[in-house]
């Protein structure tokens, strides 16, 4: 995994330099930088899709065919012609026109890729051949070729934020976090058929869903067709670009008409297999007749104020309307949300619709710092119009907000094992309880991988895993062996000549990191194991709760009651465990300290106001 904060950085830091010693408006060389980016990751990816079709065809007997463009997208890349290759541009000769090169090289990707008809920049010339080439020299970064990670979609938030941050931070507008996108596509599972992001940014909800489909089998340059809508221009390019760098097929609108308050631009209502989205949030201003003329209302308009606008939570429920209308009979949605809107007063009559058609299927709660330059807490929605009818009167609230993986400080993010996890539980709510054994035994092969690590009696336990018992004790016996090994390398570096103690001292700590990993991977298949053993659903207090129809209704009659739909409120909280002491003997000690403290401040204040006096003040 790229450090890509530290990309990002690297990357700025050099193009902003290079700006600063032109004559160049941050504007004028926004885009032109962009699309280098583009091109740059492009090229990664038709590399190593190269490399795969080479691969495939060493196998074959007899004649191989030409390479085609059909078999680069088919490997989830764009096809490039040879005078847009990156590596062609690096190596022009000393002298030769640079500009019109990287121009012509635009044109020709263009020719090959119509969906990026006036999408890419064409105005290289004015950035001069000195300072052109040594954009393209600071973008030949090895980091940009990882796949799998919507890499452009987050290098060009942080670009266009110090490029631009009045067009970044616009109506709410920012970058969804990967594995908040990750587990959209685990849960709404898209295979086949037309997927619609109508506030679509940079894309991130269809790279995700194409790498969903990849991964399950599928091709989805030819089982998913991709909607979007967006009505910021720079991020509808943006989309537009990362789509056709990983082979997808995609039509994107922007601009007036594609506000998606006022217009369905694609005309996709009640059309769509999928819906993913991270909407604005708590949008005000929309213009209440104009939205009420849009149509796409099913579970009612939102109320109109005294300007003649929809209140930010009502456009939050504008949103939600739009998610479920948009859906085909058998479809599912999966967006992100603001938490207040699971329990708004004013929109809780189109709650109640929502939940009595029966297509609530999951609702999960995120808490902060998820987000790459927010830290809001926010919910994910899922709608599922297919649902089978043992879990129509059901809905299944999952509170996550204490199960993450630190980054920084400021960022939090859900593993690749947490992303699993979570997805198991909805997986035994929906009765797929081979998903969630295929998922053990997935734990149970890493743990034999990761056994020669550890050796000794960790390393038997943890290639003699045989039921979800057997995990705790593996990962009890690998954390034992983890503190003997600190003991261990603190007494071998000890005994070294200082001279050599920094060098082995920093060998072993790798050493130590790696097995601390290992841990913490095995420590997530100990997790899973306790709560849900081999594989039958629970509620869990502080996780997750199937509720009814009627435990949401409440108390209340139901035109009184709330419809709430977060999770909180009906997973309660975590069992707290004993720590053994006694509640009233320590309050007691802390009164007593409380007063010790007040009596010495007084004691400290007759000795200060003593003082002053002596010095006359």
């Amino acid at each position: 995994m790229a450090d890509i904060k530290k990309l990002e950085s690297e990357l700025w830091e050099a193009t902003d330099d290079l700006r600063a010693n032109s004559k160049l408006t941050s504007q004028q060389y926004c885009m032109p930088v962009l699309g280098l980016i583009f091109l740059r990751y492009a090229w990664g990816r038709f590399k190593r899709a190269d490399a795969q079709i080479d691969a495939d065809r060493a196998q074959m007997t007899g004649r191989r065919p030409p390479k085609e463009p059909a078999d680069y997208t088919a490997k989830g890349a764009m096809f490039i012609p040879e005078e847009a290759r990156y590596d062609y541009l690096l190596n022009l000769p000393d002298g030769a026109n640079t500009g019109k090169a990287v121009n012509d090289a635009m044109a020709s990707v263009t020719a090959a890729n119509p969906a990026l008809a006036g999408v890419l920049p064409s105005n290289y010339n004015e950035l001069g051949n000195e300072l052109l080439r040594s954009v393209i020299r600071v973008f030949n970064n090895p980091a940009l070729d990882e796949e799998g990670d919507d890499i452009i979609g987050r290098i060009y938030e942080y670009f266009l934020g110090k490029f631009a941050p009045a067009v970044a931070s616009d109506d709410g507008v920012f970058f969804t976090p990967k594995s908040l996108v990750r587990m959209i596509m685990n849960v709404i599972e898209p295979t086949r058929g037309v997927m619609l992001d109508p506030a679509c940014g940079s894309g991130g909800m269809f790279v995700s869903a194409s790498d969903y489909v990849r991964e399950h089998g599928g091709n989805p340059a030819e089982s998913m067709m991709f909607y979007g809508q967006e009505k910021v221009d720079y991020n509808a390019k943006l989309c537009l670009m990362n789509m056709a760098v990983h082979g997808m097929q995609g039509e994107v609108k922007s601009g007036d008409e594609a506000n998606t308050f006022y217009h369905d631009a694609h005309e996709l209502d009640g059309q769509c297999d999928y819906v993913a989205a991270n909407p604005p949030f708590n949008v005000d201003k929309v213009k209440y007749a104009s939205a009420l003329n849009a149509g796409r209302l099913p579970l009612g308009a939102p109320k109109e104020n005294k300007k003649h606008e929809v209140s930010a939570s009502g456009a939050n429920y504008l949103w939600i309307n739009y998610f479920y209308s948009y859906l085909k009979r058998g479809g599912r949605a999966g967006f992100v949300m603001a938490s207040s809107a699971t329990d708004s007063n004013a929109e809780r009559a189109q709650r109640r619709k929502l939940v009595e058609t029966g297509h609530v299927d999951v609702m999960l709660y995120v808490g902060n710092n998820f987000f790459y330059t927010k830290s809001l807490p926010c919910t994910l929605w899922f709608f599922d119009k297919g649902k089978p009818e043992a879990l129509r009167d059901k809905v299944l609230f999952i509170d996550a907000q204490r199960y993450h993986t630190a980054v920084t400080t400021t960022l939090n993010e859900w593993t690749p094992w947490q992303l699993k996890n979570l997805s198991a539980i909805v997986w035994l709510y929906r009765g797929d309880a081979q998903k969630y054994r295929d998922l053990l035994e997935a734990y149970n092969d890493r743990a034999s991988e990761l056994a020669p690590l550890f050796g000794g009696e960790a390393g038997e336990k943890l290639v003699s895993i045989g039921v979800a018992t057997d995990f705790a004790p593996a990962h009890e016996a690998m954390l034992a062996t983890i503190e003997e090994q600190k003991a261990a390398a603190k007494v071998e570096v000890d005994a070294l000549p200082k001279r050599e103690q920094k060098k082995r001292r920093e060998a072993l700590a790798e050493v130590t990191a790696r097995m601390e990993s290992a841990a913490t991977e095995i420590g997530e298949a100990v997790w899973l194991a306790e709560k849900f053993g081999e594989g039958e659903y629970a509620d869990v207090p502080g996780l997750c709760k199937v509720a009814t129809r009627a435990e949401i209704q409440g108390d209340q009659p139901a035109e009184k009651s709330s419809w709430s739909l977060t999770p909180g409120a009906y997973v309660g909280v975590p069992p707290v465990e004993d720590d053994g002491v006694d509640f009233h003997e320590r309050m007691g000690e802390i009164h007593a300290e409380l007063l010790e403290l007040q009596r010495q401040s007084s004691d400290l204040m007759a000795v200060i106001d003593r003082n002053f006096q002596e010095l006359g003040l």
